[in-house]
């Protein structure tokens, strides 16, 4: 029996190697290849259960001869310890064959990636108020913002209302919230008047800031894949203090576009003011009682201009009957958004469970053997000389 034992684990070590040296050769690819050298774990585990034969002869020839124990042990143990055996070397080869994750095949996928963060920094100063823009400047730019929600999708959008004070709302993908945000905000709801160019821009570069993902482990962040990132300002160009071209040359560093809006007439429009339930109340007054003017003169434009090219942007007038909503749609829709790019990449396809299913059942075959098998047990005929002897007891009794 010795010697069965070791050559059935010369038989199942070279069924291990074989199966490794299979898996080298055939055509397939592998998640961890080094898994493989765990082969050898199989192999250990087949020396293993051929040593702890080996202990057991050891014990069982202290105990008794050969002969006297097998005919006191009831049923057959050794094939049924050779064939689970068997299967639990093979399970476990299989299994560890699955975690080193087989790839066989692959496939071209196309990523598309989708969005980009746009901030909305919309002047809330009182001379947005003024109606040479029908209904006004402020309303006409909200319905068009508005209306550039509902055609969005997948990019975040944040909301910058500035005056001489900025108040912001974070970047969300949620438009209906923006478009509430919008709808109840209006030039009184400002704490400090003014027109804070500057600081509106420098606003929308800290809340397109918080809203950058950290890099995952291991990729350095500026070899993080960023999403392209816009500012859209619209406002009427009255700025009364900071300086914006600063601001926008700090936004450019960061790899930000500005599209400016312009909003207003060079010819100048009054500005009307209203009580707090809503009533035109008049216009808007000096201290000498003359009627305030505003107007988007060439200087402001200018001013809006060096904006939006200093970051790689665009310059928009506003025309009679719209803001220049659709022409920045346009450009976006024409930009290199990181959120948009087609990529394709080769997915090789995992086929783990071709060796996991096998080596699965294995295991559980091996669980379901017995340890041995107990039939009927024939008695074995008394020599001739004890027979005899039992007779002539019997006889003579």
């Amino acid at each position: 029996m010795r010697e069965v034992k070791w050559i059935w684990l010369a038989i199942v070590a070279v069924a291990v190697a074989g199966l490794g040296t299979l898996s080298w050769m055939l055509p397939l690819q592998w998640r961890q290849p080094d898994m493989l050298w765990a082969l050898g774990v199989a192999g250990l585990g087949a020396v293993g259960i051929a040593l702890d034969w080996w202990r057991r002869e050891r014990a069982a020839k202290r105990f008794g001869e050969g002969s006297t124990l097998r005919d006191l042990v009831a049923g057959r143990a050794a094939p049924w310890r050779l064939a689970r055996a068997t299967l639990f070397v093979l399970g476990l080869a299989f299994v560890l064959l699955a975690l080193a994750g087989p790839q066989y095949g692959s496939r071209t996928r196309v990523l598309h990636k989708r969005g980009i963060d746009v901030v909305l920094a919309l002047d809330f100063s009182k001379s947005m108020l003024a109606r040479d823009v029908r209904p006004s400047r402020i309303e006409r730019a909200k319905a068009e913002l508005t209306r550039m929600l509902d055609e969005m999708g997948g990019d975040r959008v944040g909301v910058v209302a500035f005056a001489g004070e900025t108040m912001e709302f974070p970047m969300t993908v949620d438009y209906a919230s923006i478009g509430l945000f919008l709808r109840d905000m209006g030039p009184y709801d400002m704490p400090v008047g003014g027109t804070a160019i500057g600081r509106a821009l420098v606003s929308s570069g800290r809340l397109l800031e918080r809203s950058r993902p950290a890099p995952p482990p291991g990729v350095e962040p500026e070899e993080q894949e960023a999403r392209s990132q816009i500012v859209i300002l619209m406002t009427d160009g009255e700025d009364h203090e900071g300086d914006p071209v600063a601001a926008a040359r700090d936004l450019a560093n960061q790899g930000v576009k500005v599209f400016v809006v312009g909003i207003g007439s060079r010819s100048g429009e009054p500005i009307p003011t209203y009580a707090a339930d809503g009533t035109w109340t008049g216009y808007l007054r000096d201290q000498d009682g003359d009627v305030v003017h505003t107007a988007l003169t060439p200087e402001n434009e200018e001013q809006l201009r060096e904006v939006a090219e200093v970051t790689g942007g665009e310059y928009i007038r506003a025309r009679e009957g719209g803001v220049g909503i659709g022409q920045i749609r346009q450009r976006m829709a024409a930009m290199q958004q990181s959120e948009q790019e087609a990529r394709r990449v080769t997915v090789h396809e995992d086929r783990y469970a071709l060796a996991l299913l096998p080596g699965f059942l294995l295991l559980v075959l091996e669980r379901l053997l017995p340890e041995a098998w107990v039939g009927r047990r024939r008695r074995r005929p008394a020599p001739v000389g004890r027979r005899r002897r039992r007779r002539k007891k019997e006889v003579g009794a």
